[in-house]
């Protein structure tokens, strides 16, 4: 008897624990690692969701790739804590469904592309099928190089190898770093692909890329490192800002103006007319608004979407920390100086 209120505890507890909301993919704050007297991360903290595509961006030497091995227990923090997929990301657990693309990378050159995937299952202790080991190369591009020797790979070969071996064991989070440095633009356009399956399978992704355009068009939201701290992170709505759109009409009606003023503030120039789109644009707002101005009599002779890109963003937010820091620069200068004038050397 005393064993049946035990049960039903555990199973209340159980369907607690089950409507609970997962945990992120990725969690982390205050991680810092120091390298001598060079501080390449400072307080970071960041949050990837189940299912949600991030990026990370920053210059060389902002602390991207240290972060990245920080999350994935392969560096040290020298404080701070990270969690991944809910679990303490130094517990060697935490990582059997993380695939990890890195950087920089080599396999064994006498091995073939079926067996460095091969090796990484076993690795992985999964039991993925030869069926869905194959599928995987056939997914990067290397259906007919799974008997080839990894030696004789071009750096694209062996990049998109990596990207399969990232893929292998079935991952709730993939961590890709620079993915598409060696790749050609077919091979860029075969892993934004890949990243947006991943997306639609509900599988986590962090993204360190380069390339900004394509960071533009997979991801969910970025995050900004500068020196090693965030400098700037959200949706690409929320750092992008506002929209707009220029139009070139002619013969425009006062019915035609009226419409326009509806859609947002309009701000004429001759025959150009820029227009800010509502916060929350859909998909049919501009050819909703071209139409209705051809029905009200305006002759539309051209439509230009514009909007600041993700680069100019992060150009801007780079080029203000490095004032911000020459000021602080100047001003401990000046004030160094005011102090040894004040109480010059030798004084008593």
């Amino acid at each position: 008897m005393a064993a049946e209120p035990a049960r039903d505890a555990r199973e209340a507890a159980a369907r607690l624990v089950a409507d609970l909301p997962p945990s992120p993919a990725i969690w982390c704050s205050g991680l810092r690692k120091r390298y001598g007297r060079r501080e390449a991360v400072a307080d970071v903290a960041l949050e990837v969701g189940r299912g949600e595509v991030v990026g990370l961006l920053g210059p060389n030497g902002a602390g991207k790739t240290t972060v990245i091995k920080m999350l994935l227990g392969l560096v040290r923090p020298d404080a701070g804590e990270a969690l991944l997929l809910g679990r303490a990301s130094a517990e060697p657990a935490a990582r059997a469904r993380v695939g990890y693309l890195p950087e920089l990378f080599r396999y064994q050159p006498w091995l073939s592309a079926g067996e460095v995937l091969a090796l990484h299952v076993r690795l992985a202790g999964l039991a993925v099928p030869n069926t869905e080991q194959r599928e995987r190369l056939a997914r990067v591009g290397l259906a007919d190089r799974e008997h080839d020797r990894v030696g004789g790979f071009s750096k694209g070969m062996q990049q998109r190898l990596g990207l399969a071996v990232a893929l292998v064991a079935r991952p709730e989070l993939v961590v890709l770093d620079e993915p598409t440095s060696a790749l050609d633009p077919l091979g860029r356009a075969d892993v934004r692909d890949v990243v947006l399956d991943l997306r639609a399978q509900g599988v986590a992704v962090l993204l360190n890329s380069h390339l900004i355009g394509e960071v533009e068009r997979v991801c969910d939201r970025v995050v900004i490192l500068d020196r090693g701290r965030v400098a700037a992170e959200g949706s690409l709505a929320e750092l992008l800002g506002r929209r707009e759109l220029r139009l070139h009409l002619t013969d425009v009606t006062p019915a035609a103006e009226q419409r326009l003023a509806a859609t947002g503030a309009v701000v004429r120039d001759g025959a150009w007319f820029t227009v800010e789109l509502p916060a929350a644009d859909e998909d049919g707002t501009v050819p909703d608004l071209v139409g209705a101005l051809v029905a009200l009599g305006a002759r539309v002779h051209a439509v230009e979407p514009g909007r600041i890109s993700l680069e100019d963003r992060l150009l801007g937010i780079l080029r203000a920390g490095s004032a911000e820091r020459a000021d602080a620069a100047s001003a401990a200068t000046e004030a160094e100086a005011a102090v040894g004038h004040e109480h010059p050397r030798g004084a008593r």
